[in-house]
């Protein structure tokens, strides 16, 4: 079977998932992408110019997998007369209903943001399957479509919601896991390692994060730091203040080019506190639990997906003065911590796994 992804939005994440699939499927799978940068135009225009790449190729798909950053409606009425009876799957790694928009993004300021998550909404419902990363991400697109569409004045189309969920599911992020293998280290750490993995942005809950980690250190407990993470711009205000206010335990503060040195430093690490107001799936999460990083995860967004219920006593906290005291022990007791490992519970992520999921999907739409 040959299948078509579109992609408008071929970085990072998105792109790692897109030639992670195609590496692994059985199928045959070819790419149609745009660089990933000005999302927001991504959205809008994308879908135009991919048509239009489309239309020229000599592309001849069983099925297009299309990503939630493409406006799907307008690649199909774009692209009508080559795509009639061939089955359309939409897959949202994130999507902008749910989304923690920023408070300073100027869209929000002039009451236009809505508009992206309405392409969503319709990309959706123009699909045959709707395929989301988590459990969590799916009931919490669900949930927030019945709000959007009574946002506008009449008919609202709210019995479109029923028909997006009878065609929706979970279908789990897929990673390569295995590449991590080769970068085990032989000897342990000397000292305790606590890693920050995440984006440099407001919805990964910094703030939290190193108020947690300024206590403990006020305390006098020995520990190590490394903040990871991509910046996309300036650093924020938080990260320049934990600088020097941490900067007694920092060993690594900023993002790390090679994918070597990323795996070298989640195999070092031995602490994963989570402070995340905002995550669909939680690949970093997930990548750092293959290396044996013990997590202290909220009870919120994908993660009490991820991990099997009877762990959730082990991995969870309540609030944060349960965060602040669970990771004091974690350091405390730092030998009882290295023994805990929940690598075989997310080894399922491996592409080795979910791609066999992805293709018998995409065999049972086509």
């Amino acid at each position: 079977m040959r299948i078509l992804l579109v992609e408008p939005y071929f970085t990072g994440s998105h792109a790692l998932w897109a030639t992670g699939y195609t590496q692994h499927s059985q199928h045959h799978i070819d790419i149609l992408s745009l660089p990933g940068r000005f999302w927001k135009w991504r959205m809008h225009g994308g879908a135009v110019t991919l048509a239009r790449e489309f239309l020229a190729s000599d592309l001849t798909p069983d099925l297009i997998l299309a990503t939630d950053m493409l406006d799907l409606t307008t690649f199909l009425a774009l692209a009508r007369k080559r795509i009639s009876g061939i089955p359309i799957a939409v897959y949202f790694h994130e999507n902008q209903l749910t989304y923690p928009w920023s408070p300073t993004d100027r869209d929000i300021a002039q009451k236009r943001d809505k508009h992206y998550g309405f392409i969503n909404y319709t990309s959706a419902l123009a699909a045959d399957v709707v395929l989301f990363n988590s459990r969590y991400h799916q009931e919490s697109f669900l949930a927030a479509l019945p709000k959007l569409l009574k946002h506008f004045p009449d008919y609202n189309e709210l019995d479109t919601v029923e028909q997006i969920q009878e065609k929706s599911q979970v279908l789990s992020l897929g990673l390569d896991l295995q590449r991590f293998d080769e970068f085990k280290p032989i000897q342990p750490n000397k000292k305790t390692l606590i890693i920050w993995g995440h984006r440099w942005e407001y919805d990964k809950g910094p703030e939290e994060f190193f108020k947690a980690l300024t206590i403990l250190s006020d305390r006098g407990l020995d520990f190590e730091l490394a903040v990871l993470g991509e910046n996309f711009s300036q650093k924020p205000d938080v990260f320049l203040a934990a600088e020097k206010t941490l900067a007694r335990h920092i060993v690594q503060f900023g993002y790390v080019e090679s994918f070597a040195d990323y795996a070298k430093w989640l195999w070092r690490a031995e602490i994963l506190p989570v402070t995340s107001n905002q995550d669909f799936f939680g690949a970093g999460v997930v990548e750092a639990l293959y290396c044996d990083c013990f997590p202290l995860l909220p009870q919120r967004l994908a993660y009490p997906y991820i991990i099997p219920t009877e762990y959730h006593p082990q991995y969870f906290y309540e609030d944060f003065d349960d965060l602040v005291n669970r990771l004091s022990e974690a350091i405390i007791n730092i030998e009882q911590t290295r023994r805990f490992s929940l690598r075989a519970v997310v080894a399922q992520y491996d592409w080795q796994e979910q791609s066999k999921l992805y293709d018998k999907v995409f065999l049972e739409v086509v």
